[in-house]
């Protein structure tokens, strides 16, 4: 795609829009994809920006309806036209060639005049894109939620509020607008960088640096398990460790906010691409796992920046600029709409943003798509209301690397800063912030409370992870763009040529690999070990093997190494050797890598063992007569290991045939037909799946010589190691599924199916499950799966017992409604002396005499902007059909009571229940059981109800023979759902357990292995004792 192509949807000019033309030599030269966060634009573009492609508009969403395209000159050939060998048939073309313009432009124009971008009113010109589509009849809508409330209301930040007042109160307007904007993309040493301020002030450029599963862009660091591994081992313990780790390497290396944990996607369809970056499909899972992330992380006095907000479910069309880089959704003008009602965003996607909150998270970060047709980064309900507002958090809203797609739009919508700082292309240097900012400012467009109190949330959040401490690195030891010790200090521009020391090599990693080695061998799941064919060798008592096979074959390139080593690709971006980790900005660089193969090579020349091995999938007959050989040596003497996978990643990179997102729920290269080839000749056979989630294995999980088989997800570095180590036993296998495998794509329900194909020109997905998803859809239908939600075998055996089920409160203290706050927090402050009336403009004008550094975003105005005193911040060339002023922009909001608390009001957080259990493990070896809790909900007046969800999760150790108390605690909130705008507990019919016309009610137990243990008679069941009051 030639950049510049389309300047519609969002005007982003195509995919990097904004030519990258430096002459430095990247890093990641020759790779086949560009060096970038969720955020890349292609190596390649170099053609230089139009005069359009430039036009933004700072009061306004993005040119989304004004599309135009540019063209680029054919080359001239050597054949003769058409025209000079037959003109009568040229003519009749050229007149259907000039038909068909005048139809498209009469369709464009058409869309232009008519389109409103944000969806709510306005249609798109009946057809849409040059009369492709019809405007959906009815499109969902947010409503306007301003003004943005002001962070600094609860009492866990006073002191970092208050420090920050003062700082701020000494910072000028450019200040204070540096310290909201990135500089640009690559022209500081992280993904993410923003301005500087004076001497006096000192507050530092702050370094933002994926990601949730090690450090990016620099070696070396550890290359820790993906969350969906570290989900899968049901260890709040180890989901700590593994986030303290990460803070001590962050900081070691001088990052002040680490981008993740990731808590969206969800796992909405199980196709989703980024599903393995975070913690599985269920919320309570989701919500436990990134807390304890973001309490590891801050405990290092590094800020952790959850992401994405909201509704971020899937890559296909996530970004316009993505989109259209493709020809056959060139028509697509904005990012798709996920819109979904109130219920479901609050009981399932916004859940554990409320625990991430609460847990005194320091950044957001909004996502691409749009939430009910208004960008994430520019929709007021969802950031000033709901996250500001109703959920009380204290720090900064961030866009995702390009997310912002309006300017004093997202600004008084919430969003606090902007990333990497250009404005709607790759490294244009324009911001929708940095200068237009200072502009609207001084104009009035945004309130200069509004502007403080987006640097006071980003200055606190930095007092409140104590990086204002002499100990705390000055500047980051590594750059993301080159390995050389000295290289330039703007590694994005062609006009300067500074160079400064920027790599110091620091290895940050301690012994952090043995972390890793523990979590990837827990998060391994066992799913079926028929004959204890498992573990390989002896150790585990009477009943296991007293020697170890005599001869192993391996099979599948997923055991063995790339050929173009471990990190090839840039970016994760291929499968090729054995599957570690997924694709995209999640990704990390291996500092190395063990393979399967190379470790159990190891461990079977201890045992005197020998190994074969075929590491080419296509190879079959080579496959075939390996595993023929190996069967020969009977069920005792051989065993054959099948390696498959199956891969996904972000929107950006394109692998075998999917867009980022999956396209099917199959194992990549022909990794049935292996395994069937395989276990038709080999008696003892052995799956083990990396894997990014579900897949479907119908077609050979129940043949007989299939033993058995391991979900071992995505291990990072550790890989083969931790699989060897539940391979021969030193280590039970304990993990358990943070996903239902079902027996096809469709037990997955409609909502599965991610559509590549648009249904308009802003594709809509509409969230019509409702809070259905994963188990919760299984158990609505009553599906069964092929293994449910939490399953997970042991080399051991469990039994649960002794339910006890306690209130803590008396039915004469239960509300069917949350209780008010006991405290009423003081209304925060911003800094109150700011004021532009005392601006002199010819003080906001690029200083004569510097030197512009090309890309780099400044605050500055030109000397032309300020002539008058002030100026209106839209740029000269945008078009005159969009409004001066979104309608809403004046629009008043009454904050919500419950406003202010972290999390929420606090009586949602309120223990109700106490349930305990007796755990004992009777099985021959030590082991670990995951012992989850399942809540039912009374026969309620509520039609529609999960049939149970998950409230609790403990990881116990023990010895055989050994018994523990296992305690669960259940919280208000665990027991309520979102109804008519508010909590409630659900009214209950009568029968069933109840008295009939009341709330709260008498709630189903259960305690097991998983989320349907109990149609295998494992786990205990009861009641609540309590029924509540009666309705009135």
């Amino acid at each position: 795609m030639t950049p510049g192509d389309d300047t519609g949807g969002g005007g982003d000019g195509g995919i990097g829009g904004g030519a990258y033309t430096s002459a430095k030599t990247s890093l990641l030269d020759g790779h086949p994809t560009p060096p970038d966060a969720s955020h890349t634009k292609p190596a390649n573009a170099t053609t230089p920006l139009t005069s359009d492609d430039q036009d933004q508009d700072l009061d306004t969403t993005s040119k989304a309806a004004l599309a135009a395209t540019t063209s680029t000159p054919s080359s001239s050939t050597s054949k003769p036209s058409i025209f000079r060998r037959r003109p009568v048939l040229g003519s009749l073309l050229l007149l259907i060639l000039l038909g068909l313009i005048l139809g498209l432009a009469l369709g464009l124009t058409v869309g232009r005049s008519n389109h409103h971008p944000r969806g709510n009113s306005g249609s798109g010109g009946g057809d849409g894109a040059g009369g492709k589509w019809k405007r959906p009849e009815k499109l969902a809508a947010s409503e306007e939620w301003v003004p943005s409330p002001f962070g600094g209301s609860d009492k866990a930040w006073k002191d970092a509020y208050d420090k920050a007042r003062v700082l701020v109160g000494k910072m000028s307007l450019l200040e204070k607008v540096n310290v909201t904007t990135g500089i640009g993309w690559s022209m500081g040493p992280c993904v993410g960088n923003t301005g500087e301020t004076g001497v006096g002030v000192g507050f530092p450029s702050l370094c933002l640096q994926d990601g949730p599963l090690g450090i990016r862009y620099t070696n070396p660091v550890t290359a820790f398990p993906a969350a969906l591994t570290t989900a899968a081992t049901f260890s709040k313990d180890l989901i700590l460790r593994r986030a303290e780790a990460l803070g001590i390497e962050a900081r070691t290396l001088g990052v002040n906010a680490l981008l993740g944990p990731c808590i969206g996607p969800i796992g909405r369809s199980p196709l989703g691409g980024r599903n393995w970056e975070s913690f599985g499909s269920d919320p309570y899972l989701q919500g436990i796992s990134g807390a304890l992330t973001v309490r590891g992380i801050q405990s290092k006095g590094v800020m952790a920046v959850a992401k994405h907000f909201l509704l971020n479910e899937q890559e296909r069309f996530r970004r316009g600029d993505e989109a259209r880089g493709e020809e056959r959704y060139k028509d697509v003008k904005e990012s798709v709409s996920s819109n979904a009602g109130e219920r479901a965003v609050r009981e399932l996607h916004l859940w554990p943003w409320m625990d991430v909150v609460r847990e005194g998270v320091a950044g957001v970060m909004c996502a691409y798509n749009m939430v009910n047709n208004t960008y994430a980064c520019g929709n007021s309900w969802l950031l000033n209301g709901v996250l500001k507002d109703e959920l009380g958090f204290q720090g900064f809203v961030v866009s995702d690397w390009l997310a912002q797609r309006t300017g004093v739009e997202s600004v008084l919508a919430g969003m606090d800063m902007t990333m990497p700082g250009d404005g709607l292309v790759w490294s244009d240097g324009r911001s929708l912030l940095g200068s237009e900012l200072t502009k609207a400012v001084v104009n009035g467009s945004v309130p200069i409370s509004r502007l403080d109190d987006m640097v006071l949330r980003i200055v606190a959040s930095w007092y409140q992870l104590g990086q204002d401490s002499p100990t705390f690195p000055k500047k980051p030891t590594f750059s993301s763009w080159f390995r050389d010790r000295i290289g330039p200090q703007y590694f994005g521009t062609s006009n300067d040529n500074t160079m400064v020391l920027s790599n110091n090599f620091t290895d940050p990693r301690g012994e952090h690999s043995k972390l890793a080695r523990e979590i990837a061998a827990e998060g391994i799941v066992m799913l079926k070990n028929t004959n204890l064919t498992l573990p390989l060798s002896g150790g585990g008592g009477g009943q296991f093997r007293k020697e170890p096979f005599r001869e192993i074959a391996v099979f599948g390139t997923d055991a063995g190494h790339s050929n173009f080593g471990p990190n090839g690709c840039a970016d994760r971006g291929c499968n090729m050797g054995t599957l570690a980790q997924g694709w995209g900005s999640g990704s990390v660089e291996f500092p190395y890598l063990i393979s399967p193969l190379e470790a159990i090579q190891a461990r079977a020349l201890e045992d005197g063992s020998t190994v074969s091995f075929v590491l080419e999938d296509g190879a079959t007959q080579r496959v075939n007569a390996t595993a023929d050989a190996a069967g020969k040596r009977g069920v005792d003497g051989s065993v054959c290991l099948v390696f498959v996978s199956s891969d996904s990643g972000e929107g950006y990179i394109h692998s075998e045939g999917h867009d980022g997102d999956r396209k099917d729920l199959g194992l990549w290269h022909s990794g049935d037909e292996m395994i069937l080839a395989v276990a038709e000749r080999c008696l003892n056979t052995v799956v083990v799946v990396h894997t990014v989630g579900p897949i479907i294995m119908e077609k050979w999980v129940d043949h007989p010589n299939v033993k058995a088989i391991l979900i071992a997800h995505l291990p990072g570095q550790e890989s083969g190691t931790s699989l060897v180590d539940v391979l021969y036993g030193a280590l039970s296998p304990s993990g358990h599924l943070p996903y239902t495998i079902g027996r096809s794509l469709s037990d997955y329900g409609p909502h599965a199916l991610i559509s590549t194909v648009p249904n308009w020109e802003i594709p809509q997905v509409d969230f019509d499950e409702g809070v259905y998803i994963d188990y919760r859809w299984f158990d609505k239908k009553n599906i069964t799966p092929r293994y449910e939600f939490g399953y997970g075998k042991t080399y051991s055996g469990f039994k649960f017992s002794e339910l006890r089920i306690v209130e803590l409160v008396s039915n004469a203290e239960i509300s069917e409604f949350l209780p008010g706050p006991k405290e009423k927090l003081t209304p925060p402050t911003v800094i109150g002396n700011s004021s532009v009336e005392t601006i002199n403009p010819k003080d906001l004008e690029f200083p004569k005499d510097w030197k512009k550094i090309d890309r780099f975003v400044y605050p500055y105005l030109p000397a032309t902007a300020t002539s008058t005193g002030t100026t209106s911040p839209r740029q000269t060339g945008t078009s005159s059909t969009a409004p001066v002023h979104p309608p809403q922009r004046n629009l008043t909001s009454t904050p919500n009571s419950s406003g202010g608390y972290q999390g929420g009001l606090p009586s949602l957080y309120d223990p109700l229940l106490s349930i305990t259990v007796l755990l004992t493990n009777i099985g021959p070896v030590k082991a670990k059981m995951a012992a989850q809790l399942y809540i039912s909900y009374p026969n309620t007046t509520i039609p529609d109800v999960p049939v149970r969800q998950l409230r609790g999760f403990e990881k116990v150790e023990l010895e055989s023979g050994e018994s523990r108390v296992v305690e669960f605690v259940v919280l208000r909130r665990d027991l309520m759902v979102w109804e008519g705008g508010r909590w409630g507990l659900p009214r209950q019919k009568g029968g069933d357990g109840g008295s009939g016309g009341g709330y709260g009610g008498r709630y189903g137990v259960y305690v097991g292995p998983s989320s349907r243990g109990f149609e295998r008679g494992d786990g205990v069941s009861g009641w609540t004792g309590w029924v509540g009051k009666e309705g009135s």
